[in-house]
């Protein structure tokens, strides 16, 4: 890396980064990535629990997310299904039960009223913009609105209403009272509906990737070469007629186009001339992070397998409220993955790693009895304490954000491009959607390179 001029800098390492400088090279143009972190991968992160490799970040891949099975294959990183044998828990209004399939064992009204909710969920989705939800003929109103405000005037069964909140809380590590009822539609649409989104057999909870997700941007960094800048926080980006200068801490680097392929809040930290548009700068400023925890917890056996169950729980209450077997396959050690969402991480991530195990270990032993009483490991990732992510998995937009600033989301400035998950027109909040938005944006740069 002998000069400072380049064709494009990308700013940030993660999926949509890592393919958008691939695309670019592919096409002959000189790319330099810039990369806060020690490492690579974004929102996607490797971990050790009981000599297992695992994904602290992200790590499903369902059948329909095109864009990562590629991925995965043109780098060597195959897939195999998640453990789906036997029956999964419920814990609901302070009761435990069993059901099998995807969608839990509602009482009967409320099963009946979720079915229709569903059935309104597609109406309303298909009528969304496919580009400009926000243009949609009721899209005011629903963005006017928050998804809590929402169920309160359209849900009537206590159980469905809980059941939306989980799913809030699950999808977008959101409380419902903080996100727009639009924002919601539009994640649902770009998932291929709620069935999609939530399913692990033909969802997106289907299969994972043998020895982690995390390979898969590690390996897309190998194929840049010596491209790639760690320890690098882009401090300010100023462009002109004739380029940009984008600068860290120790350089100044010159190039004829950026893409800021970051988390909106991050790429707030970065100090721009001329200033971005009112437009694009509200928007940055108004799509928060969730807030998640992901927790893995190991056992000398997985006991839940011999009991007939598949390791899969939903609470409607419990701190750890969202749990999968992460086993492998030679039942070695016992592994369970879950979640702390919304303002259940938000809670514990101010207590220290020994209370949340403690808290944990309680929730589990409420699910799976005392078998679960005595974890052999425990790692957690606390998601809202990464500099550079700010939570996970995904920003949001609280009630009128989408409608007022919505179109400033993928729309360049000057030289300036923008990626990332966030930006996606298909599975936003997933590495699918951040591989598009990479794919998207080099192409933006190259026709203006013509």
């Amino acid at each position: 890396m002998n000069s400072n001029k380049w064709d494009v800098i990308v700013v940030g390492a993660g999926f949509a980064g890592l393919k958008a400088a691939l695309e670019l090279k592919e096409s002959g143009k000189q790319v330099l990535v810039l990369e806060a972190r020690d490492r690579v991968g974004g929102r996607c992160k490797a971990g050790e629990i009981c000599g297992n490799t695992i994904d602290l970040g992200g790590q499903w891949v369902g059948p329909n997310q095109h864009l990562l099975l590629e991925q995965a294959r043109a780098v060597q990183v195959e897939t195999y299904p998640q453990y789906t044998q036997g029956e999964n828990l419920l814990y609901l209004n302070h009761k435990l039960s069993r059901y099998r399939g995807d969608l839990p064992r509602l009482p009967i009204l409320s099963l009946l009223e979720l079915g229709l909710l569903e059935q309104r969920w597609k109406r309303q989705i298909k009528s969304l913009n496919t580009h400009k939800p926000w243009l949609g003929k009721k899209a005011q109103r629903w963005d006017s609105q928050s998804i809590e405000s929402w169920l309160k005037s359209n849900v009537f069964t206590d159980a469905t209403r809980e059941f939306v909140r989980i799913i809030t809380r699950a999808l977008l590590c959101a409380e419902p009272n903080q996100v727009s009822y639009l924002c919601l539609l539009e994640y649902m649409r770009q998932g291929q509906g709620l069935e999609s989104l939530i399913n692990t057999r033909g969802g997106a909870q289907q299969d994972k990737f043998v020895g982690g997700a995390w390979q898969i941007p590690y390996r897309m960094s190998q194929q840049l070469n010596d491209c790639i800048v760690l320890n690098s926080p882009v401090r300010g980006i100023t462009q002109n007629d004739t380029g940009v200068e984008v600068s860290t801490t120790e350089h100044t680097y010159t190039c004829q186009h950026v893409i800021v392929a970051t988390p909106p809040g991050l790429a707030t930290k970065i100090h721009y001339a001329p200033k971005l548009p009112s437009q694009k700068w509200g928007l940055l400023q108004r799509m928060p992070m969730g807030a998640v925890i992901k927790v893995h917890v190991a056992y000398e056996k997985p006991f839940w397998r011999s009991k007939g169950l598949t390791g899969a729980v939903v609470s409607d209450s419990h701190h750890f409220n969202i749990l999968f077997d992460q086993s492998p396959d030679d039942e070695s050690v016992g592994l369970l993955v879950g979640f702390l969402d919304g303002a259940h991480a938000i809670e514990m991530s101010a207590w220290s790693e020994k209370d949340r195990k403690t808290q944990i270990t309680q929730d589990l032993v409420d699910y799976f009895g005392r078998d679960a009483a005595n974890p052999i490991a425990y790692v957690d990732q606390d998601w809202t304490q990464e500099e550079w992510s700010l939570g996970g998995y995904v920003a949001h937009m609280p009630p009128g954000v989408m409608s007022q600033f919505g179109d400033a989301l993928r729309e360049p400035v000057g030289r300036l491009h923008w990626a990332g998950t966030e930006t996606a027109q298909q599975w936003c909040g997933y590495f699918d959607g951040a591989l598009e938005s990479g794919i998207r944006a080099a192409k933006e740069v190259l026709q203006a390179q013509q």
